[in-house]
């Protein structure tokens, strides 16, 4: 009986890890088809919008001292209503803005009180989440408009063994809060260039486990208990042994 459990769990290990899981980037064509392949699914420009509770970096060139230094490093905080608060102008909004749209409604502004206050304006809080079976969990920097799903996935350590490749989830949310679900297959690269690969700031990225660690989970949920009895009789059982 415990040769067939081993045989089991063996088989399902095995279609779990089959190479099809591996392999990324398969084409059922030649190779022209890479060298001919333009990312069509790359628009010309996408321009990251300001949400509330971004952190801006806002350096004025010709007067840095007019915003504290802390300030440009920590950056100053859009408030839940949409608002910045700087020195002369006061309480301007932001949100909803591109940064270059808000960079040249503060200049037009300061151009009321300074001369060529031309500025850089950054946001200094963006970030993509990569989740599930990647390497290094968790947030990376997005320090453009835009990265692709390889990107975002290396970033975060590469796939771990147990990743399903083929269905990868992707989150995202417009300016309205509206929230939208992607699926990307990366082992195929004919689909792949199909599909919207682009990951844009505060988009998820979830990478789900395969088979086998569904079922290495399950087994550990139902052997823990036993483990847990195992170890609080063994003693007892080697005590009983010892005295007869």
């Amino acid at each position: 009986m415990l040769k067939k459990i081993l045989l089991f769990i063996a088989i399902l290990s095995l279609v779990g890890c089959s190479s099809k899981n591996y392999k990324l980037l398969q084409t059922e064509g030649n190779s022209a088809s890479y060298t001919n392949y333009r990312a069509s699914s790359v628009p010309a420009r996408i321009d990251y919008r300001i949400l509330k509770h971004d952190r801006l970096a806002i350096n004025i060139y010709q007067h840095p001292d007019l915003i504290p230094p802390i300030l440009v490093q920590n950056g100053i905080l859009v408030d839940s209503s949409g608002y910045i608060s700087l020195p002369l102008v006061h309480r301007v909004r932001v949100a909803g803005l591109t940064q270059t749209q808000a960079a040249k409604m503060l200049e037009r502004k300061y151009a009321k009180y300074l001369r060529n206050p031309a500025l850089n304006l950054e946001v200094l809080n963006k970030r993509v989440y990569v989740l599930g079976e990647v390497k290094k969990p968790g947030p990376i920097n997005a320090d453009k408009d835009y990265m692709t799903i390889l990107e975002a996935v290396a970033s975060a350590g590469g796939l771990t063994d147990n990743a399903v490749r083929d269905n990868i989830i992707i989150v995202s949310r417009d300016a309205n809060g509206n929230m939208s679900l992607r699926r990307v297959d990366l082992t195929n690269f004919n689909k792949l260039r199909a599909s919207n690969i682009l990951i844009k700031p505060n988009d998820v990225i979830y990478v789900q486990p395969n088979s086998a660690k569904e079922f290495k989970i399950a087994s550990d949920n139902i052997t823990a208990p036993l483990r847990a009895i195992t170890d609080i009789v063994s003693p007892f059982a080697a005590i009983h042994t010892l005295t007869q």
